[in-house]
């Protein structure tokens, strides 16, 4: 089961166990991690789940599709380099101890 780690803005780490397969949002809602609001349920139709992948992981988990991209404009804190929506990102194996951090706001 691959790992999670959720960081607040504040530096709280939290480790979750997710399952190969769900995305990031959607481990996060099932670990009640405060940070992500997933609005739309992960239909990629708001920016409520955005995050920032932790440098090391970004070439694991690939680059934005031109969706991400546009709802990305819409994200309520800055966007940055490292900014996916949680929805878009699977769980697999190879991301096992993904860290992610999470934005100061989401809507």
């Amino acid at each position: 089961m691959p790992r999670v780690i959720f960081v607040t803005p504040d530096g709280t780490r939290t480790e979750v166990e997710g399952v190969a397969g769900d995305s990031v949002m959607a481990t996060a809602i099932a670990h009640d991690i405060v940070g992500i609001v997933a609005e739309c349920g992960g239909s990629m139709m708001c920016a409520t789940c955005h995050c920032y992948v932790e440098d090391a992981w970004s070439a694991r988990i690939g680059q934005r599709s031109d969706g991400e991209e546009e709802m990305l404009e819409s994200a309520a804190c800055e966007v940055r380099d490292t900014s996916r929506l949680s929805c878009q990102i699977t769980l697999s194996s190879d991301l096992d101890g993904l860290v992610v951090h999470l934005p100061d706001a989401q809507t």
